[in-house]
């Protein structure tokens, strides 16, 4: 029917509950085509009334298109070939064994659509959007961004995001560690106050000390300076103080001690005890301070990962490495492309505890979310599907299926990271005392350089040596003869008396 100008309505006469009305059914308006009318789109609900059913819809018997993305262990995609060798496809998972509680406990009907493995979770929200999918059963959080498009359904699995990034395989050993627990400049000043009460108890000592008396003055000071260091370390030393002035300088030496071991015991227990326990990384905090370039840091595109990075780290700048799929995320961490990506808690939990046993998680759980079932905005069916969710998880369903397929564990436990000090962490402390050991034998070989020239000198010319000894033993000999007999001159012959 032609109304005006080039408007045209078609309605349909329908026998409603009061009697016949029109129903508007398409439209047309120049330019244009045929359309569904935008104001007069009318529903003729059960029971052929406009009135809408102050009741809920039912999804008992409705047939639904379900979207389902493939995300080990939400969805597991495998290729079964059966004794024919014909190839078929099977489906298991979390999501697959929650559809089956749905469907059984609802009683609707479903034609299953697996996602393109290209196709991002931003592009699978807007197909529901766009009528692709009735609903969509995977792993999707819920954002307010895709609220805007689509509804989702109450939980169906808590979440959050994790770092995930590989296993440190590299051993960095600092030889120094051991020196970490002072700065450099308090280790100045304890080395000047070493020098500085040795110079004063060499001054306060020399005098009156039995160990410091008939000594040279290089002598003097060296072993004050060793007094020192003994007892500021808590060991002692060989010879004590024997002035009053001496002995209140061993007491402030004593104060000393007592301070300075005390914290550097606990600092260096402390040092290495975090420093073999941590990571590269030791959470999301890490990451916002821009402790990795962020080029390293791989996202998947399109996820809600991406959401947060943008909103929370590089505030809108796409600086990172993009990643399309899951499985690039995990080669390209294990090809060094990339140091750390972010992953939800669950897919994390379960790749890194029965697949790639060298990937490991860090640091606590961010951006708390959940995962919800994608349906259109305002959907009829919303409060059935949401009231079937809450029995399930009230009845502990929800939980069977995450203790089910979460809480298997394959890879090794040798893997966990120890808390016990490694050799590594004191490897340079016990270098230092090799060092120390060296310079004390070369001392001693300094000191005795004669007698082993003389062994040395024995053990080469062994025949020299003889002869040598030989004519040293004659001289002798005769010298102790020659010495008899001048002994025997000057006696007095006493054989008369």
């Amino acid at each position: 029917m032609k109304i005006s100008g080039l408007y045209y309505s078609l309605k349909n006469l329908h026998s409603l509950t009061n009697g016949l009305n029109f129903v508007s059914v398409l439209e047309y308006a120049d330019p244009g085509n045929w359309r569904t009318p935008l104001k007069e789109n009318v529903i003729i609900w059960p029971g052929t009334t406009l009135t809408k059913p102050s009741g809920q819809a039912l999804l008992k018997g409705v047939t639904l298109r379900i979207g389902i993305i493939r995300a080990r262990p939400f969805l597991i995609v495998e290729n079964i070939t059966d004794n024919t060798g014909q190839i078929n496809i099977q489906y298991s998972g979390y999501m697959w064994d929650l559809l089956d509680l749905l469907k059984n406990k609802i009683g609707f009907n479903s034609i299953i659509q697996l996602a393109p493995s290209n196709q991002t979770y931003a592009q699978i929200v807007q197909s529901v959007n766009d009528g692709a999918y009735d609903i969509v059963v995977a792993d999707v959080t819920v954002t307010s961004t895709r609220r805007q498009l689509v509804g989702f359904s109450n939980s169906i699995f808590d979440n959050s995001l994790r770092i995930i990034m590989r296993k440190s395989s590299d051993i960095n050993v600092d030889l120094l560690s051991f020196l970490k627990p002072f700065s450099r400049n308090l280790w100045i000043l304890v080395f000047c106050t070493f020098i500085y009460a040795g110079i004063l108890m060499c001054i306060i000592e020399r005098k009156d000390s039995e160990g410091l008396e008939n000594q040279s003055i290089l002598s003097q000071f060296v072993l004050s300076v060793w007094y020192c260091f003994g007892n500021i370390v808590g060991y002692g030393v060989e010879f004590n103080a024997s002035t009053a002035a001496g002995r209140f300088l061993t007491a402030g030496l004593y104060i000393l001690s007592l301070i300075l071991v005390a914290s550097y015991t606990a600092n260096l227990a402390s040092d290495l005890i975090i420093a073999n326990s941590q990571g590269f990384i030791s959470g999301i905090d890490d990451i916002k301070n821009g402790k990795i370039p962020p080029n390293r840091i791989g996202i998947r595109v399109g996820s809600a990962s991406e959401e947060y990075y943008l909103s929370e780290i590089s505030k809108g700048n796409k600086n990172y490495h993009p990643l399309l799929t899951q499985q690039q995320m995990y080669n390209d961490l294990l090809a060094g492309t990339i140091d750390v990506s972010f992953l939800d808690d669950g897919i994390a939990q379960y790749m890194t505890n029965n697949i790639y046993c060298n990937l490991t998680l860090v640091g606590d759980g961010f951006d708390v979310g959940i995962f919800g079932i994608v349906t259109p905005r305002q959907w009829l069916f919303a409060q059935d599907l949401d009231v079937n969710i809450l029995s399930l998880r009230e009845t502990g369903e929800l939980e069977n299926l995450r203790q089910k397929w979460f809480e298997q564990k394959f890879c090794s436990d040798s893997t966990v990271t120890s808390t016990a000090i490694e050799i590594e962490a004191v490897s340079g402390l016990f270098v230092t005392f090799a060092v120390i050991s060296v310079l004390s034998l070369l001392l001693f070989l300094c000191m005795k350089r004669f007698i082993i020239k003389y062994y040395l000198s024995k053990f080469i010319c062994p025949n020299k040596s003889l002869t040598e000894r030989k004519y040293t033993i004659n001289r002798r000999g005769s010298k102790t003869s020659q010495h008899s007999q001048n002994n025997q001159t000057v006696l007095p012959n006493f054989s008369n008396l």
